[in-house]
């Protein structure tokens, strides 16, 4: 099973573009933190951040565009996708993203001007176009 669930902070405000007719493609960047802790021998871990790249696409892209922005709080599900491309130096570069299908704006209507209100789930079901398959393939717009 390919499940990611996630709870983050939104590091930038989205990206997002259009591709084929009409569809939006958003890219968000999300930080996870592990707090740190002190061990009973006194020995401190310090917190610890990851930072995950999201793809959204249709539905929920036009969500992200204009109700996200940088340091609100989501709850995302998705599924990983791992891609490699060749960079300017022509070395073979992989990058995993988390292809988002239910997303979740934790961030309450006060503290983010012009917020969807807070807590509400949002699901894509709808499946990648031929533009989202491109993106797999490593064909992306971003």
């Amino acid at each position: 099973m390919n499940k990611v669930m996630l709870i983050g902070n939104v590091g930038a405000d989205p990206d997002v573009r259009y591709v084929d007719s009409d569809v939006a493609v958003a890219s968000v960047r999300l930080a996870t933190t592990e707090r740190g802790y002190t061990m009973p021998n006194g020995t401190v871990v310090p917190d610890r951040t990851d930072w995950h790249n999201l793809v959204l696409w249709r539905g929920l892209a036009k969500v992200v565009e204009q109700y996200v922005h940088k340091g609100d709080k989501l709850y995302v599900e998705g599924k990983l996708h791992t891609r490699s491309y060749d960079d300017k130096q022509g070395i073979k570069r992989y990058v995993t993203e988390v292809y988002v299908d239910n997303m979740e704006m934790l961030t309450s209507k006060s503290s983010s001007a012009n917020a969807h209100p807070a807590g509400e789930n949002l699901h894509e079901s709808n499946k990648p176009s031929s533009a989202a398959e491109n993106a797999e393939s490593g064909e992306v717009p971003f």
